[in-house]
Parts: C-alpha cells; structure tokens; sequence
C-alpha cells in the first residue's frame, strides 16, 4: 500500500467522524442554516487562497519539472475552486471582500503556510493532501443520499465530480513520490485531519462568525 493510502486508511476514524459532523449532516439533508452556509463559504474562500499560496510554494521548492508541472495543474485547479467559491458567494449574499477569518481558519491557513514556507516538498503534500481527499471523499458519499430539491445539492455534486477526485489523486501521487520521511507525514497527515474537523466545528455554530 502507497503512504498516501496508508496515511488515508489510518485516518479513517476522523474520516468518518467529519462524514458524521452535523455541519455535513446539515449539508447532506439540507437542513444546515442559511447563515451558517454563508459563513462557511466566506470562511472556505479564504482558507483556498491561503491553500493556493501552499501550492504555488510548493511548486517553487519543487526539485524536478515534473513535479512543477505537477504543482501547476494543481494550482489551477484550486483557483478554479475559488472562482466557484465566488459564484455560491454571489448566489448565497456573500461579500467575500470583508471575510475576516475565525479562528479554526487561521490555526489551519497559519499551519498550512508554514508548513509550506518552512519544509520539503512531501511534507508541503502531506498537510496538504488531507483536505483534497477528505472532500472528494465527503463529495462521494454524500451524493449517494443527494435529493433534488437540497439547497446545497450543488455543493455536493461539485466535491463528488471526477475532476475533483482526480485532483485528490493526483496529490496522493505526489505526496508517494516526494515524501522521504514517513514519520513526519504522519504527523503532518494526522495535523491536518483534526483541522478539517476544527473547521466543520466553527462553521456549526458560527452565526455570524463567519475552512
């Protein structure tokens, strides 16, 4: 079994327990407030730009071509997500321009950041690669029980879609090919994995609080 598979297999207790969440309940019939949906998606946005300047590091600290046409697939990919992101602000009555983040966001952007300014390229992947795969995986689960008339339907479909599956692949591959000390993955992988949860949490009760 490859790390990234490994790291994913024992991290399945907080996989299931984020399926689990009653924010991603709340997704998964509907029920999940309004004002809290427009939270999380101001919170999420500015979480993927500070995730996009991870990836743009990433590809920076890259040592082979290959890899940086890696990390640039990759970095199109997130700003891609970002101007999605801006279309659910528009639809939902969010002004992204005065999204001050809470704290589960910071823990995880400054987490994320310094990671990426500070540390190798596997380790860049493994902080990294537990929010691709834990939404591609929350996106395919959720469709399974998706209605029609679910107001964040769209929500779900875009997270189960190939592309972004292929997206979370594709960092899986990389965090196999760079990451050269497995104990650290770990940590880092683990690290991660709690973060999603923090930010699931905040976003919960968030009222006007505002990933």
């Amino acid at each position: 079994m490859s790390l990234a598979k490994t790291l994913w297999h024992e991290n399945s207790d907080l996989a299931q327990t984020a399926l689990e969440h009653p924010f991603v309940r709340g997704i998964a019939d509907g029920t999940l407030s309004l004002e809290n949906f427009q939270s999380y998606i101001g919170q999420d946005a500015y979480f993927l730009r500070a995730f996009a300047k991870a990836y743009a590091l990433a590809l920076a600290r890259c040592p082979d071509p290959g890899g940086m046409k890696l990390f640039a697939d990759l970095l199109s990919g997130v700003m891609e997500e970002l101007e999605m992101h801006a279309g659910y602000a528009g639809r939902w009555g969010v002004d992204l321009s005065e999204v001050a983040p809470n704290a589960a966001t910071l823990h995880y952007t400054d987490f994320l950041l310094s990671t990426a300014a500070f540390q190798g390229t596997g380790d860049i992947c493994a902080a990294m690669t537990p929010c691709m795969r834990l939404y591609a995986f929350l996106g395919s689960s959720l469709a399974k029980e998706n209605r029609a008339d679910n107001p964040y339907g769209e929500w779900i479909e875009t997270y189960a879609a190939s592309d972004m599956q292929d997206l979370a692949e594709t960092l899986e591959n990389a965090l196999d090919r760079y990451a050269h000390d497995a104990s650290t993955a770990r940590t880092l992988y683990r690290r991660a994995m709690r973060l999603e949860l923090e930010f699931f949490e905040a976003n919960t009760g968030a009222g006007s609080q505002g990933h």
